[in-house]
């Protein structure tokens, strides 16, 4: 199993650095990482970030994209085309340091791709020039898996690309086998869409390029250790990627505020790998037959199977 966690939650413990944070993610056993591009890779060259990779050793799942200041009314769909034709160059130079450090993965999270207001932006206009520049994006690394990370709000009032239906019919548009969607866990709640649905759909259709787990209550993008909320669901949504065998890393997207940010992360492997035991203990054929037979009662043993 792979494993990675959230940087900007060990930063502040760990004197703003990244070696340091890379050295304990090597102590606490997690496999890969990923970074915010560019805020995380900024003073660091590729070739020195393989180096830091290689001694602790550890790799890199991917990159992360992170736009700030001026895309703030808009990142790919900006009305103002050169801030747009900037978010592409971005992603093009996101692209070309993943490639360095041997990422697999491009995550394009739009937050600020949205509105706030009604009668603020022209949707088709919008649509169709995100689509083409996801388009332009996937074919200048088609050796790369770029993946869109939808939310249905937060920063903006409605995020345009803001839920599972929304981003399948994009990727569907787009037609690159090189473009997939990332599923993270606590946007699904917020959505009021249920996680395991869409590591099933997306799964069976080799479209799952990322996971973010995390936990939450479905009015805002908690951050909470994975499966303290909504257990059941998690497990659930644990099977189905097992059942579709995904193979990039499972990234913990949590929060710690209060928390300390190693106890925390070491709670997350833990519960993750006690969820992996739970499903090959009760086994992959008996939880798929309790499927089958479409049972709210059948459902009620199995949650007691898992209480054992």
């Amino acid at each position: 199993m792979k494993l990675a966690t959230r940087i900007n939650s060990f930063l502040p413990n760990f004197n703003n650095e990244i070696a340091e944070v890379l050295q304990e993610f090597n102590r606490l056993g997690l496999t890969h990482v990923d970074f915010n591009y560019p805020e995380h890779v900024a003073d660091i060259p590729a070739q020195k970030m393989q180096e830091l990779l290689k001694k602790n050793k550890l790799q890199a799942n991917g990159v992360a994209l992170r736009f700030r200041s001026e895309f703030i009314n808009g990142e790919l769909g900006n009305t103002d085309q050169d801030i747009s034709n900037k978010a592409v160059q971005l992603c093009k130079e996101a692209c070309d340091y993943c490639r360095e450090i041997d990422g697999e993965v491009v995550t394009i999270w739009l937050g600020f791709d949205g509105f706030d207001y009604s009668f603020q932006i022209d949707y088709e206009k919008v649509w169709n020039q995100i689509k083409a520049c996801m388009i332009e994006i996937a074919d200048y690394a088609p050796d790369l898996k770029i993946s869109i990370e939808y939310k249905p709000f937060q920063p903006r009032a409605y995020a345009f690309l803001d839920s599972f239906g929304v981003a399948l019919a994009m990727i569907h548009e787009v037609a690159r086998d090189n473009l997939g969607i990332t599923l993270d866990y606590c946007h699904m709640l917020m959505k009021h869409e249920n996680p395991a649905y869409g590591a099933s759909i997306l799964g069976s259709r080799k479209k799952l390029f990322g996971v973010h787990l995390n936990d939450g209550y479905g009015l805002n993008d908690d951050g909470l250790m994975i499966g303290t909320s909504t257990l059941l669901k998690t497990i659930e949504f644990i099977y189905y990627t097992k059942l579709h065998k995904y193979n990039h890393a499972f990234y913990f997207d949590t929060f710690p505020i209060i928390e300390d940010p190693v106890e925390e992360c070491e709670r997350n492997i833990k519960m993750i790998k006690k969820i992996d035991s739970v499903i090959e203990r009760l086994g992959m054929d008996y939880i798929a037959e309790v499927i089958k037979q479409n049972s709210a009662v059948k459902v009620s043993d199995l949650v007691m199977e898992i209480l054992v």
